[in-house]
């Protein structure tokens, strides 16, 4: 639905519509292009921990500080291009793209903190807007609202597990401590106690006395029960939070948050009205959003 008559939008509106929005031409050529330097910038990680590659290990840190600087002019332009840059700044999306640039300055003062720059992985999930896969941007959402509603519960739960892993490990350092085994003090049979209970099972403590191993079969048994309980509660909120959602790639012009719904007229973080259409980088009128 066009108007002839639509205003240019002014330099700060383009830029915020090529980065922030994923239905413009423009829009998308800019995702993909930032996911190709993504998995290049990974990539370069990667071979600096490759001995073979040690004589390209000044190229690649070359490489490396290019992403880096690519990579801070974007998230400068980010937080230039919306209304409100410090709600942008601490939404989720924000806090990524500033963690998947930090570690490269950090390691002029901290040598290999470079390395962490592997979180820029992260940044990848974008593919979501571009290939326009709301089905799991809506999955995803419906994941996160359950975890946040269960969180109490699963707290909960995680008090009682460590309540009951130190009584184990006590009565365990009491069974296990006088025989001469690895059980050198409570704290140490806390830990086999944990690592019993989640079935991990490393083997590096193992009782030795009959009662001891009779203990820990029992713990053993106990632990394939406990680890089904916080599942229960996860899967038990998404089927009450699970409703007819269907959010979008539409963006705030004033935080950039996104994932809102198509008949939405107010942003659902900071409840900025939402624009009623999409506008090109030419000023034309692409879509009407239903707002």
């Amino acid at each position: 639905m066009s108007e002839t008559n639509t205003p240019n939008p002014s330099l700060r509106e383009r830029v915020r519509i090529i980065i922030h929005e994923a239905d413009t031409p423009a829009g998308k050529a800019f995702d993909v292009a930032l996911i190709m330097c993504i998995l290049a910038s990974v990539a370069v990680v990667m071979m600096l921990t490759v001995p073979s590659l040690e004589s390209w290990r000044d190229t690649l840190y070359a490489i490396e500080w290019g992403f880096t600087i690519l990579f801070t002019i974007e998230y400068a332009l980010r937080l230039w291009s919306v209304n409100a840059p410090a709600k942008y700044a601490r939404s989720y999306l924000g806090v990524i793209d500033l963690i998947a640039i930090l570690p490269t300055y950090i390691s002029a003062i901290l040598p290999g903190a470079n390395y962490l720059l592997v979180v820029r992985a992260l940044r990848v999930l974008r593919i979501f807007r571009i290939l326009k896969l709301i089905e799991y941007v809506s999955g995803a959402r419906t994941i996160m609202r359950a975890l946040r509603a269960s969180f109490a519960k699963i707290m909960v739960f995680l008090l009682a597990i460590v309540i009951l892993a130190t009584i184990i490990g006590a009565v365990m350092y009491l069974v296990e401590g006088q025989a001469g085994t690895k059980f050198e003090s409570i704290p140490k049979s806390i830990y086999w106690a944990i690592v019993t209970l989640t079935t991990v099972g490393y083997g590096d403590i193992t009782p030795a006395t009959a009662l001891g191993q009779f203990l820990a079969a029992m713990v053993m048994i106990m632990g394939y029960s406990i680890i089904a309980v916080p599942t229960g509660i996860v899967t038990a909120e998404m089927t009450r939070v699970d409703g007819p959602d269907t959010p979008n790639t539409r963006a705030c012009p004033d935080c950039g948050v996104e994932g809102h719904r198509t008949d939405a007229n107010h942003c659902h973080a900071c409840g900025e009205t939402l624009r009623a259409r999409e506008i090109t980088t030419d000023g034309e009128d692409i879509q009407d959003n239903g707002s």
